[in-house]
């Protein structure tokens, strides 16, 4: 009984101090995009993200736990119907909220819709309906076209937001002239580098309390006798803690196109960085690794795009569309224990 309390303040505590790091990580990382502007500011999360959630599928792969061959199929999936229907939704809910209305320029939201639904189906169904292994399961050749196909296609896609078409994904006249944050003083050069630094600080805790953590997780899955699939979902949830957390105090600050841009960024760059790494690695190590979803969360993917296309198809939000998507939220994570 002793060992178990223990156990259980550690693991209280260990939470406390992850969310502190991850409000920190969100902090800096805001002083940072204040300091380079929209939307080079968001790409510094997404990415810092992502180096979170590569560095514990890989040290889960390692492991050779059981299961593991599915941690990364699970964690990239979890990470698009969380950001698609959990962040964007109670982004565009609590928004609507306080605001009614919010607007944004769909082109470029539009945009990375697009790719991202390129990205999931190359990468969560393709290897269900080829032919050349059996299961979910791409042959190596297959697996290495696939991480390069998702690598240049998320590069495209860097470029098409920061250098050709930068002014889709910005704010646009009427919303910057509500928007604090982008009348007011910028931080000066020390104050950035500064931040920049607590930000790597910040990122390396919340990678270490993470991966302190998922033992934990791994236990908690098994005693409720939940599917391992809510593993994925666990660390989908801790990784998209500073993302999900700055998209929403966007939204409620009517920047909905701050948030849109720190979702959508974050989820394709769950693939489009993650999986290459992961499949490097494993070809690499000869890791078994399967990406294939099954039918149930394939439907719910696209149900997904696809209410995604029409909330994103006119460049502004109500809270009713905001109900939509958190509705298909729970309904995967009800799915996900009770498939």
């Amino acid at each position: 009984m002793t060992a178990l309390l223990s156990q259980t303040w550690f693991i209280a505590l260990m939470s406390v101090t992850l969310i502190g790091a991850v409000l920190s990580a969100v902090h800096h990382a805001e002083a940072i995009a204040h300091k380079i502007g929209e939307p080079f500011g968001t790409l510094v999360l997404s990415i810092s993200v992502t180096i979170i959630e590569v560095s514990l599928i890989i040290s889960m792969m390692l492991t050779g736990h059981e299961g593991s061959e599915f941690i990364a199929r699970d964690a990239v999936f979890a990470t698009v119907m969380i950001v698609v229907n959990g962040v964007i939704g109670l982004c565009i809910f609590v928004g609507g909220l306080t605001h009614h209305e919010m607007t944004f320029r769909n082109e470029g939201t539009n945009s990375a819709l697009a790719v991202l639904t390129a990205l999931a189906t190359f990468i969560l169904v393709m290897p269900i309906v080829t032919i050349s292994t059996p299961g979910p399961d791409f042959t190596k050749s297959q697996l290495a076209f696939a991480g390069v196909a998702s690598f240049a296609l998320y590069i495209a896609f860097l470029f098409f937001q920061t250098v050709s078409h930068r002014d889709y994904y910005l704010p646009s006249t009427e919303d910057k002239k509500t928007d604090i944050n982008f009348h007011a003083l910028k931080p000066s050069n020390v104050k950035t580098a500064v931040s920049a630094i607590l930000l790597l600080l910040s990122l390396i805790m919340v990678v270490g309390l993470a991966e302190l953590l998922s033992p934990a997780i791994e236990k908690g899955v098994a005693a409720a006798g939940a599917t391992k699939t809510i593993v994925g979902i666990a660390i989908a949830l801790l990784v998209l803690l500073p993302e999900g957390f700055a998209a929403i105090r966007a939204a409620k600050a009517n920047r909905l196109q701050s948030s849109l841009n720190l979702a959508l960024g974050s989820a394709l760059a769950s693939i489009g960085l993650t999986i290459p790494t992961v499949a490097a690695i494993a070809i690499f190590f000869n890791l078994p690794l399967s990406l294939g979803i099954s039918d149930l969360n394939m439907t719910l993917m696209y149900l997904s795009f696809f209410i995604g296309a029409l909330t994103l198809a006119i460049g502004r939000t109500t809270l009713l569309q905001g109900m939509v998507h958190l509705i298909i939220f729970f309904e995967y994570l009800f799915l996900s224990l009770v498939p």
